[in-house]
């Protein structure tokens, strides 16, 4: 978060910055102070200007002065490659346009996805959301088929089942899509830098490796790793935030599956993925998150929700987010 500006005598002043303190920029102001303006993770800060200790409260729920989105990613067949857009419209059911509307199932109407089926991993989808159509292939091993999404799902069934060995359908729900968490259907966040100190964690990971293989929504830039551990209370609550124009509600921790364990276009298993995650993610819990809401340490990235009210405005790359506080959830 970016705390308050500090106005000291830049003459013979001094300034501790504390463990997690990044200082942003100094501004010599015209009365002859100075103002310093610092990202921080704690929840007070300190400085000194003539040997007097000067304490500035900062509200916990407080939002980094740069807090923005970095990249707005859709899915629009779950289970499939995403696609980065410059902006995306809100769906009457709170999700994202274009994002999951369709889903693969088998002839029991079960989702055939990366939690059943590594070979979904092999799939390319390109996808061109102006003409509504994409591009399928397995990995460069099958000549490349073109459908499109508003006409061609039987042919897109029929190539997916050749894939996969099995008859499959597809199914559409542009109001609402199909989420994993249908309580929190609205899109998940995390930030740049959170996916940049968790790559650390796997020797040979990039930042980008990680966006593929926890495929979240929105990307925030701007703060520090895992500030999106803001965007959730304790349970029974909601943190209220806004990106840009849009009301969203912050719900919880997001509950990861065997996906992000897997290489994202090979399929192929990292031994040991998820518990060195679930133990770095425990080791490296910020204080601001709320440890109630962690069964378990495989979690990363947060749940949302987006009121009806929102429905039809548009989110944008360059928004900046705002928390505006925690309340208790309606029962």
């Amino acid at each position: 978060m970016l705390a308050s500006s500090l106005r000291l005598a830049p003459s013979g002043h001094t300034r501790r910055f504390a463990p997690g303190e990044t200082l942003l920029r100094a501004v010599r102001l015209a009365d002859g102070l100075a103002r310093y303006d610092f990202f921080t993770s704690s929840e007070r800060v300190s400085a000194t200007s003539g040997g007097v200790i000067v304490n500035i409260p900062v509200n916990a729920m407080t939002t980094a002065a740069m807090a923005c989105i970095q990249r707005i990613t859709l899915y629009p067949i779950k289970s499939l490659d995403g696609v980065s857009v410059g902006q995306a419209r809100i769906a009457p059911g709170g999700s994202l346009e274009h994002d999951r509307a369709f889903a693969v199932v088998d002839t029991q109407g079960k989702f055939v996805n990366g939690k059943r089926l590594a070979e979904v991993h092999r799939l390319r989808a390109h996808f061109d959301l102006d003409t509504h159509t994409v591009t399928i292939s397995d990995s460069g091993t099958s000549a490349p088929q073109r459908f499109r999404l508003d006409r061609d799902l039987e042919q897109m069934a029929a190539w997916l089942g050749g894939f996969f060995g099995f008859p499959v359908a597809i199914r559409q729900d542009p109001r609402a899509g199909f989420p994993d968490d249908t309580d929190a259907s609205g899109p998940t966040v995390i930030s740049a830098a959170t996916l940049a100190a968790v790559s650390a964690w796997f020797p040979g990971a990039t930042p980008q490796d990680m966006q593929l293989r926890f495929r979240t929504n929105l990307e925030i830039s701007g703060v520090p790793a895992f500030w999106e551990d803001r965007l959730f209370g304790e349970a029974g609550t909601l943190v209220d935030f806004n990106v840009g124009g849009v009301a969203f509600e912050g719900v919880n921790p997001c509950q990861r599956c065997v996906v992000p364990a897997r290489h994202p276009r090979s399929g192929i298993e990292e031994a040991g993925f998820q518990k060195t995650l679930a133990t770095k993610r425990e080791q490296t819990l910020p204080s601001w998150a709320a440890r109630s809401r962690f069964n378990h340490y495989y979690r990363l990235a947060v749940n949302t929700r987006i009121p009806p009210s929102e429905a039809g405005k548009t989110l944008r790359v360059g928004d900046k987010v705002t928390i505006l506080g925690v309340r208790r959830a309606k029962q």
